[in-house]
């Protein structure tokens, strides 16, 4: 499906690959991106501190609905946490469980420097936080249980998957 093209002044999105984190629309809201990141469940144990220490090297961006916000095989330059809306998560063996605010994504390409093993599309209008590369490394540096909690996020994510690919082995096996 080919997605109409925006005027780049006009969106913070440029193609498929990825956020553009120089171009950010204004929050719609008064909340503050320490109140956003509150109703985070991979910060709800942050202090005080280490929300502001959170916010201040992420921005703001907006997306509208049917927008791809990464693509598989893709260069990853972002971290992403999911304010308002809801995103598809697309990988070669098909559909994972829809993410929606207070789920993240784009932390594996960060962590190991791999292209991107996902496309996520944004199914409805998006306010995202937005981390780049190198405040995302600033950032586990100085929130080292934030580096604990998205070890434990990315384990259940890797069981999950595990599962699924024994289920889909099993099935095959039985015809």
């Amino acid at each position: 499906m080919d997605l109409p093209r925006r005027r780049h002044d006009s969106s913070p999105l440029h193609g498929p690959e990825e956020v553009d984190t120089r171009d950010v629309f204004a929050a719609r809201s008064s909340d503050t991106p320490i109140d956003h990141l509150k109703r985070v469940s991979l910060f709800s144990d942050c202090t005080d501190l280490e929300l502001r220490r959170i916010a201040d090297v992420s921005k703001i961006v907006e997306t509208p609905a049917g927008m791809i916000l990464t693509a598989v095989g893709t260069p990853g330059d972002s971290f992403f946490f999911i304010i308002d809306g809801r995103v598809s998560v697309e990988t070669q063996v098909g559909f994972g469980d829809a993410l929606h605010p207070g789920d993240f994504f784009g932390e594996m390409s960060l962590l190991d420097g791999e292209p991107r093993s996902a496309t996520i599309t944004a199914t409805t209008d998006v306010r995202l936080l937005v981390v780049d590369r190198s405040r995302f490394w600033r950032l586990l540096d100085e929130t080292p249980d934030l580096v604990r909690r998205i070890l434990a996020v990315l384990s259940r994510r890797v069981r999950r998957l595990e599962q699924a690919a024994n289920a889909l082995r099993h099935r095959m096996n039985q015809t």
